[in-house]
């Protein structure tokens, strides 16, 4: 018995060190120590933005050597879109740009029975600008970069289109201004100080211009500065019916302390400064009286038809198919 016992309490001690080691062996570690909590999951990144911009350009085959093209005009705000906010970004509207642009085409068809090639930016310029390199004009927000790629894309198929059955073409960049000279501002790359300079000064830089190949193959054989400036220029040609415009024979350059738009991102791309088939010129245009009404937009945009078939005649040699 007494054996017997005694064997019941080495029994019970060892059964109470496997418990005890169990125990330890349940709260963790090889010293007695908690068990550390499992490490967090890895971060799971936020689903990529895909946007797609089909619908916030909006484009119209011609059938003529002319490229309109409204970038500050559009109408759509989505929300989804955060508002530009770099540096330099101007987010305020071109009023009435792309009604302006409809108006032109609109009226080379009532004219001429054709149309030219259109490219609308239809963004509110709050979201994107259709005027700017890609970082300014998505205002650093990377997904709008697809809406830039397929933005400038369109207007290069728009180029190409234009020089079907003819050798070259034009783009016209349309804008509104609210200077206080109210005078249409003809923009070919140079700077206000630019054409302050003489007409030997000016023709030393038409190779810097957004029309530099029509210095050297236009068919009226007009050069130098007499392209922007002289009697065969756009300037003069529109000033001859009826609106004010610099540069032109009668407003040859701005004054000193004049505001002046000379041009932007898509008259240098798009133009011929570096060679190219298509010219480009970018058109600022006062608010009363050409943009401010239905009845001005038309008006307007028949004089500007006016001027651009007798511009197409001189410099192009195009005229509209009888």
């Amino acid at each position: 018995m007494i054996g017997t016992a005694a064997s019941r309490r080495v029994l019970v001690a060892a059964l109470g060190a496997m418990l005890a080691l169990g125990a330890v062996g349940c709260s963790g570690g090889d010293g007695g120590g908690t068990t550390a909590p499992p490490p967090p999951p890895p971060p799971v990144s936020p689903p990529a933005v895909t946007l797609d911009p089909s619908g916030w350009v909006t484009t119209q085959s011609g059938a003529m050597p002319l490229v309109l093209v409204a970038p500050h005009g559009g109408d759509i705000i989505p929300a989804e879109l955060p508002d530009r906010s770099c540096a330099e970004c101007v987010t305020t509207n071109d009023a009435n740009t792309m009604a302006l642009a409809y108006a032109i085409s609109d009226a080379f068809n009532a004219r001429i029975g054709r149309r030219p090639h259109l490219v609308i930016n239809r963004l509110h310029r709050r979201k994107f600008d259709g005027n700017r390199d890609r970082v300014e004009a998505t205002g650093g927000y990377v997904p709008l970069d697809t809406m830039w790629g397929y933005w400038q894309a369109r207007i290069e198929e728009a180029k190409t289109a234009a020089t079907v059955g003819h050798p070259r073409a034009l783009l016209l960049d349309l804008h509104g201004h609210a200077h206080a000279v109210a005078r249409l501002e003809i923009g070919y790359l140079l700077s206000g100080t630019q054409l302050r300079g003489t007409d030997d000064a000016v023709s030393a830089l038409i190779g810097n211009t957004s029309i530099a190949r029509l210095d050297v193959v236009g068919s009226a054989g007009v050069r130098g500065a007499a392209l922007v400036r002289g009697p065969a220029s756009l300037g003069s040609r529109i000033v001859a019916q009826g609106y004010p415009a610099v540069p032109s024979g009668a407003d040859p350059a701005p004054l000193a302390g004049q505001d002046y738009f000379n041009g932007g991102f898509n008259t240098l791309a798009h133009g011929s400064r570096a060679g190219g088939a298509v010219d480009a010129i970018q058109i600022e245009h006062h608010y009363a009286g050409v943009r401010d009404t239905p009845e001005n937009r038309a008006a307007y945009a028949n004089a500007l038809v006016t001027a651009l078939l007798a511009y197409f005649a001189d410099h192009y040699g195009w005229t509209p198919p009888a």
